[in-house]
């Protein structure tokens, strides 16, 4: 095995550098494999990555299919943080026991219902009374999601 100069070295590690994290394990593959035996270790010398990164990389491009387009997602699909109906057991029921004394509507049209707590009053209750710790934007769809909103004031002209 032949070793890089050093110029062609640093070269290597700026465009490295550059890439995403697909194309740095396909990158180090493609060098590994050019090199042959001993390559891998190499490589990962000089673009400071880990041998397993590498061995991905020669994985994936021995597993390609054909050439299908571009596809500009780096990672597996359904990473992520998962929603907070799939991980908070009961707060459907929690969040309707907590603005039930709360709730108001319109007599005249049945389907418009509002609340006077704000969201983060609604927050602190869900914590206090269920221990369930959710942000305001939970509330903000727990909100949209029983089609109630936050009961303002209104102007009046005369």
């Amino acid at each position: 095995m032949t070793l890089y100069p050093e110029a062609t070295e640093e070269l290597m590690r700026k465009f490295y550098q550059t890439l995403s994290e697909k194309d740095r394990r396909r990158y180090a593959a493609i060098e590994a494999k050019k090199l042959g035996h001993g390559g891998i270790t190499y490589i990962a010398k000089v673009l400071g990555c880990a041998q397993s990164t590498i061995a991905s990389g020669i994985e994936e491009l021995t597993t390609m299919l054909a050439p299908s387009g571009y596809d500009p997602r780096i990672r597996q699909a359904g990473g992520g943080r998962k929603p907070y109906e799939t991980t908070i057991d009961g707060i459907d029921e929690a969040f309707l026991d907590v603005i039930e004394s709360y709730t108001a509507g319109d007599p005249m049209q049945e389907g418009v219902r509002w609340t006077n707590l704000s969201r983060q009053e609604i927050a602190h209750r869900l914590q206090s009374q269920h221990g369930i710790a959710v942000s305001v934007t939970v509330v903000e769809q727990l909100l949209d999601k029983h089609k109630l909103t936050r009961r303002k004031a209104q102007k009046k002209r005369l």
